[in-house]
C-alpha cells in the first residue's frame, strides 16, 4: 500500500474539495497545505497500523483534535468535517478495491480493508469530536458565541449586509465602531489555533486560515495599537490597515500578507525596525513597497535585471554603490546634498556617481515618469545582486 499512498493523499484532497465546498479555497494554497498534510499524516498512520498494530497514535489524534477544536473556534459543525472524512474514506476505499483487484488480491482483502478504513474513520472523527468539545467548553456562554458570529460576518467574503452586522454587533453586545484594524497572530504549537488569553473586552477575537486574528475598533485614536502592548506580549503578528467598518476584509487581506512576507524572511527593516523580530507586531502601511511587489515579485526581479542590467555588469560592490546612490537620489528629489547626509559621504562623492549613472544608463534616470519604477526596482536589485553592504 505504501507506493500507492502519495496518488492516493491526492485523489482524496481532490475529492475533499471538490464534494465539500466549505474546505475549497483556491485563492489560499496554505488552506489547501493544510488539508493535504492531515489527510497524508492520518493515511501514512493507518497504513503504518496495519504493519504494526501497536503504532502509537497519539500524534495523529492531536492533529485531528486541533482540527475539530479549529472548527468549533471558526464558529461552524462538525458537519463539514464529518462530511470531508466520509468523502476521503470513500475515495480510499475505491481506490485501494481497485488496487486490490489489479494486483489479484483476494476479495477477502479487500473487505477487511473497507472494515479497518471505517474503524480507522471513526477514531478520527472521535479524535475531532473530543478538540470540538474542548473548544466549546472553553467557550465563555452564549454572548461569545455570538461575538464569534458577529467576526465571522465581518471578516465575510462578500461583506455581510450591514443590518445584519448590526443586528448581531447589538446580540453580542459590541458597539459598532466606524473604522478597525485587523490583526492577524503567527499561531503557536499546540494552542489549537487560539490566540492570547485575558483579552479586553473590546476586541474581538476568533481564527482565520488557521491563524489567531483579532478586529481592534477604532485603530486611529490616539496610542491605537499600542493598547495591544500587553495583550500580545510575545505574540509575532501583523496589524492590516485601518479601514471602514465594512471593509474589514481588506485588512484581513494585508495583515496575512504581511504575516507571510515575516515568515518569508522578505520583509524590510527600513521602515519599522523591530518589525521582522520574533514576538513583535509589524504595521502593514509600514511596508507598502515590499506588500505591492508581493503579488509580482517575479516581474519585478525580471523588469529589475533588464531595467538595471548596467549595475549588474560593475559587479555586486561597484554597482551596489551606484543603486544605492541613486536611490537615496530618487528618495531626495536628486538633492546630492540630502542624499549625501543619507548615505553618510561628501556631496561631491554623490554627484560624481550621479555622473557615472548618467553615463550608464540609455535613458533619463532623471524623467519624472521613471522615478517610482526606479524606486519599486532597485530594493529588487540590491537584495539580488547586492554585495551586502547595504
Amino acid at each position: 500500500m505504501r507506493p500507492h499512498l502519495p496518488d492516493l493523499v491526492d485523489t482524496m484532497v481532490e475529492g475533499v474539495l471538490r464534494n465539500v465546498p466549505e474546505y475549497a479555497r483556491p485563492d489560499d494554497p496554505v488552506y489547501t497545505d493544510v488539508i493535504r498534510g492531515a489527510v497524508a499524516q492520518g493515511m501514512g498512520h493507518f497504513v503504518q497500523m496495519i504493519a504494526d498494530p501497536d503504532t502509537p497514535w497519539q500524534e495523529v489524534h492531536q492533529v485531528f483534535f486541533d482540527i475539530g477544536y479549529g472548527e468549533a473556534v471558526e464558529g461552524r459543525s462538525l458537519e463539514h468535517l464529518q462530511n470531508a472524512l466520509r468523502v476521503a474514506s470513500r475515495t480510499a476505499w475505491r481506490y485501494l478495491s481497485r488496487e486490490a483487484e489489479r494486483l489479484k488480491k483476494p476479495r477477502e482483502l479487500a473487505i477487511a480493508l473497507t472494515e479497518v478504513n471505517f474503524a480507522y474513520l471513526d477514531l478520527l472523527a472521535s479524535a475531532a469530536a473530543q478538540g470540538y468539545a474542548r473548544a466549546r467548553e472553553k467557550a465563555a456562554g452564549e454572548r461569545e458565541q455570538r461575538r464569534g458570529r458577529l467576526l465571522s460576518l465581518l471578516l465575510s467574503h462578500p461583506p455581510a449586509p450591514r443590518e445584519i452586522v448590526v443586528e448581531q454587533a447589538g446580540l453580542a453586545g459590541w458597539a459598532l465602531p466606524e473604522r478597525i484594524a485587523v490583526i492577524v497572530l503567527d499561531p503557536r504549537p499546540g494552542s489549537g489555533g487560539e490566540g492570547p488569553a485575558g483579552l479586553p473586552p473590546f476586541l474581538l477575537s476568533g481564527v482565520d486560515r488557521g491563524r489567531p486574528c483579532l478586529v481592534m475598533p477604532d485603530p486611529d485614536r490616539p496610542g491605537g495599537a499600542d493598547r495591544l502592548t500587553a495583550t500580545v506580549s510575545g505574540w509575532t503578528g501583523a496589524i492590516g490597515p485601518s479601514v471602514p467598518l465594512e471593509e474589514a476584509g481588506v485588512s484581513l487581506h494585508w495583515a496575512h500578507r504581511a504575516l507571510d512576507l515575516m515568515a518569508a524572511g522578505r520583509l524590510g527593516a527600513a521602515a519599522d525596525p523591530a518589525g521582522a523580530a520574533p514576538g513583535r507586531l509589524v504595521r502593514a502601511d509600514h511596508h507598502l513597497p515590499e506588500l505591492l511587489l508581493q503579488e509580482g515579485w517575479t516581474l519585478a526581479e525580471a523588469t529589475a535585471q533588464r531595467r538595471l542590467a548596467p549595475l549588474t555588469e560593475l559587479g555586486p560592490h561597484r554597482g551596489g554603490r551606484l543603486a544605492m546612490t541613486l536611490l537615496e537620489c530618487l528618495k531626495h528629489g536628486f538633492n546630492a546634498t540630502d542624499a549625501a547626509e543619507a548615505l553618510c559621504v561628501h556631496p561631491q562623492t554623490v554627484r560624481y556617481r550621479l555622473a557615472q549613472l548618467h553615463d550608464l544608463f540609455d535613458y533619463d534616470i532623471e524623467d519624472p515618469a521613471l522615478r517610482l519604477e526606479l524606486m519599486l526596482l532597485l530594493p529588487v536589485w540590491l537584495r539580488d545582486a547586492g554585495d551586502g553592504e547595504q
